[in-house]
């Protein structure tokens, strides 16, 4: 195939303008199935003692006033819910409906959530980082709240707390949430009264460990001989409710202290990428507990219109977020482009987190150009993570494509062992990025918890949309494809042989060549409590060539589309061949090499040949560049390499995406005919970016970063933009700097300031047309500010298209 992919249409094609952003949800409408004379009250339905009583008039009154607009604003940091008093006379509402407060109500004049960043609920809830003022709580876990009402609270009143959620609150569904005081409530909600000190009350409330994730509204209704009376909503008593790994009870728990450390809470991590022989890693900014985040999270649920009533369950939640982190389909957060062309967008090499990407989609609602694999899973993972789902980013190199559900990679050649490329539809990444989240699969039988692939890349479509599990890691180890979600293609990705066949004289295709071992041959994540790569291979295959590998593959291939592929093998091999090349700096000249062995007792002759190649990550190759024929003799029990040297003037014409290349090489022993074919690809490095702190980071306090970098091409690096971005250090921040030439050094100066204690990572990146992935990072340990003060509200905004002067420049 020449030049970049010609799908342009389907991956990055897709039109910058999104639709009209949706208009604010309706306001949620009271539950009125009460209304009419027959209808049981509030307390009839919630309360026991109350449903015993005879009153035609038990219910509520008009609608509160205030806000009932569950939209994804929050209200600005700094401001706090503690002491909130509001006037009971403009705010309470009676049973007769006309504001009155009569003598001996009781009356709820401000509630205190306990909502502060440093207060109780948060620390215990394991939300105190989330750049929120609002409570955020886990569910399955209480919180505790006071009430502040206007007189002592006695026996004989009776209190409930209202949760809702969405465009028509129901009971039935979990939209609508009632809870009695003392009395106990339906599916794990309860609330209890902790102390009661004059007019204080303090409550402790238990959420259900099922109950839906989000953004609830929050009140309080009382009832007492004298009347009833109703809190009126406020949107700054507004309570988000998240998954909870820590709970036993919800089917998200991980029973592990670090895991969760690492895949919740951990605001970094790396992501791996190039080749397996030569592995690049880059640090990604997940900033999940960045201020708006959440809400964009919650956002992508409503974007996608997913019914609250489902929000409870991560299996339909992560399937949702797959299919919306891409924009095919239903104007997702990403538009994916594998073209090369990135002019009306940023280049995906150049991102540096997630936060950008998300905010940008939350302030626009239009999707943001452009995507790669590594870019949809970093964003998977933050949201996922964001809403209390442990995740995270996992590499597989060497990851199949199968675009015909044969379950095996399948490469077509003529008769003298040229590539067919009309007919080589399945194509081989050289790595591919995807996510695991761990939960339970009740939806499964019994054996398939834990880890879970959900993978955002519009590769495939699964039941008519662009979105790829939850599917079971350990359904993908035994073969089981026909588990859901999606398991016979992430099977081909990590387990599929590829499959060599050479047309015959009569037109036929015959198999001459079966590589067992070319596909998934390493799947990496970030390890645990450290920025060391950790090996999961193991988790997702078994040992290659093992019998218990052997079935897998054959039970997967027997339920694909070609099923007896296997029953059509011969071959009798006694050369072996290995491919190497060097590793090479962009910029640099190298050398591939082909090492020949002859395993055998007689003497054989291998005729070979190579073509190189440029590729895109993807598998899509450019046109070869530079080919080399040889004819090579080998003694009994003989090596012998074959070198093919390539300079850069070379190479540097058809240079894409990441300076990955594909060298093919072929072959074919006279003496036995037996067939040699191997595929291999190497990527060119690129140099990384140097930070440097400049002093003490604190709390509130300026600190400065200086960044410095060299050009190792011998050309000018043309509209150099670099991005600096780090969580609880600084907001995404893109800088222009022009032009860097040929060789030369600069260095810059940026500050920034730090917002959250801690060890933080700030990210840098630089991306221009000549040269992308090029990045760095540093460790920032925050300290607190004099004064113990935790948390600021100063610190480095968001600026995009900022024109930056060098500091300094240099030549080599």
């Amino acid at each position: 195939m020449d030049g970049p992919r010609s799908d342009v249409g389907r991956w990055g094609g897709n039109p910058l303008q999104p639709p009209t952003t949706p208009s604010p949800e309706p306001e949620p409408e009271p539950d009125r199935r009460s209304r009419g004379g027959r209808a049981r009250s509030f307390w009839a339905r919630c309360c026991g003692c109350c449903s015993r009583r005879n009153r035609a008039d038990d219910d509520w009154g008009p609608e509160p006033s205030g806000s009932r607009s569950r939209g994804s604003g929050s209200r600005s940091r700094g401001s706090s819910s503690r002491d909130r008093r509001p006037d009971s006379r403009s705010s309470g509402i009676n049973a007769a409906g006309d504001g009155t407060i009569r003598e001996g109500m009781l009356v709820v004049t401000g509630v205190d959530l306990l909502s502060s960043r440093s207060d109780q609920n948060r620390r215990e809830h394991h939300t105190d980082e989330y750049e929120y003022d609002e409570l955020i709580v886990r569910r399955g876990q209480p919180f505790h709240v006071v009430l502040f009402l206007n007189r002592s609270y006695e026996s004989s009143d009776r209190i409930a707390l209202e949760l809702l959620i969405g465009n028509n609150p129901e009971v039935g569904k979990g939209t609508h949430v009632i809870i009695p005081v003392g009395k106990g409530g339906s599916g794990g909600w309860k609330a209890q009264v902790m102390k009661a000190s004059g007019q204080n009350l303090n409550l402790r409330v238990h959420t259900s460990p099922n109950a839906i994730i989000g953004k609830f509204q929050f009140t309080v209704r009382t009832r007492s001989e004298a009347g009833e009376f109703q809190l009126p909503f406020d949107p700054h008593n507004e309570i988000y409710i998240l998954f909870n790994p820590w709970c036993p009870e919800d089917i998200v728990y991980v029973d592990h202290e670090d895991w969760r450390q690492e895949y919740v809470l951990n605001e970094s991590g790396r992501i791996y990428y190039g080749t397996e022989a030569q592995i690049g890693e880059r640090t990604w900014n997940y900033g999940q507990f960045d201020h708006g985040v959440l809400d964009a999270c919650l956002y992508i649920l409503d974007r996608r219109g997913m019914p609250y009533g489902g929000r409870g369950d991560p299996v339909s939640v992560s399937r949702v977020i797959s299919a919306m982190v891409n924009s095919l389909d239903d104007n997702g957060v990403l538009i994916g482009n594998w073209s090369g062309d990135y002019s009306r967008g940023t280049n995906p090499s150049a991102w540096v987190g997630s936060v950008e990407i998300l905010l940008s989609y939350l302030r626009t609602g239009y999707s943001v150009p452009y995507g790669q694999c590594w870019v949809f899973a970093g964003v998977t993972t933050t949201v996922l993570r964001c809403l209390g789902l442990a995740t995270r980013t996992v590499t597989n190199f060497n990851s199949a494509h199968d675009t015909d559900t044969s379950l095996t990679m399948d490469i077509y050649f003529d008769e003298n062992m040229k590539p067919l490329e009309h007919l080589n539809h399945d194509s081989v990444w050289n790595f591919h990025v995807w996510n695991d989240c761990w939960m339970k699969r009740p939806d499964l039988p019994s054996g398939f918890d834990g880890w879970q692939v959900v993978d955002a890349t519009p590769q495939e479509t699964s039941s008519g949309i662009f979105c790829c599990g939850p599917c079971s890691v350990e359904s993908i180890k035994n073969g089981l494809v026909y588990m859901k979600y999606d398991t016979p293609f992430i099977f081909a990705e990590v387990n599929s042989d590829k499959v060599y066949w050479q047309r015959q004289d009569d037109g036929s295709f015959k198999i001459v060549y079966v590589e067992e071992k070319a596909i998934g041959t390493l799947i990496v994540t970030k390890a645990i409590g450290s920025n060391m790569r950790e090996d999961i291979t193991h988790i997702y295959k078994h040992p290659e060539g093992s019998e218990a590998e052997r079935k897998a593959v054959e039970t997967a291939a027997a339920h694909g589309s070609k099923p007896n592929v296997y029953a059509t093998r011969d071959s009798a091999e006694d050369v072996a061949m290995q491919v190497e090349a060097q590793d090479a700096v962009m910029g640099q000249d190298l050398t591939v090499s082909v090492v020949l062995t002859n395993r055998g007792s007689s003497r054989r002759t291998v005729k070979l040949h190579l073509y190189l190649s440029v590729t895109y990550y993807t598998g899509v190759t450019g046109s070869t560049f530079k080919e080399s024929k040889k004819e090579v003799a080998l003694a009994p029990g003989a090596s012998e390499r074959v070198t093919m040297p390539v300079a850069y003037k070379e190479y540097r014409p058809h240079l894409v995406d990441q300076g990955a290349m594909l060298l093919n090489v072929s072959g074919h022993v006279k003496e036995s005919g037996q067939v040699l074919a191997k595929q291999h690809t190497f990527r060119l490095r690129t140099p990384d970016l140097s930070l440097t702190l400049l002093g003490a980071a604190v709390v509130g306090q300026e600190c400065e970063v200086q960044i410095v970098f060299k050009n190792p091409l011998p050309v000018t690096l043309t509209n150099v933009v670099f991005r600096l971005e780090g969580s609880g250090l600084q907001r995404p921040k893109v800088l222009n700097v022009g032009d860097i030439g040929g060789n030369e050094t600069v260095t810059l100066r940026q500050t920034f300031v730090p917002v959250r204690p801690g060890p933080r990572q700030l990210i840098a990146s630089l991306d221009s047309p000549q040269l992308s992935q090029v990045h760095g990072v540093i460790q920032v340990d925050v300290a607190p500010a004099s004064g113990g003060m935790n948390f600021s509200d100063a610190g480095g905004d968001s600026r995009s298209g900022e024109t930056i002067p060098m500091a300094s420049r240099g030549g080599a």
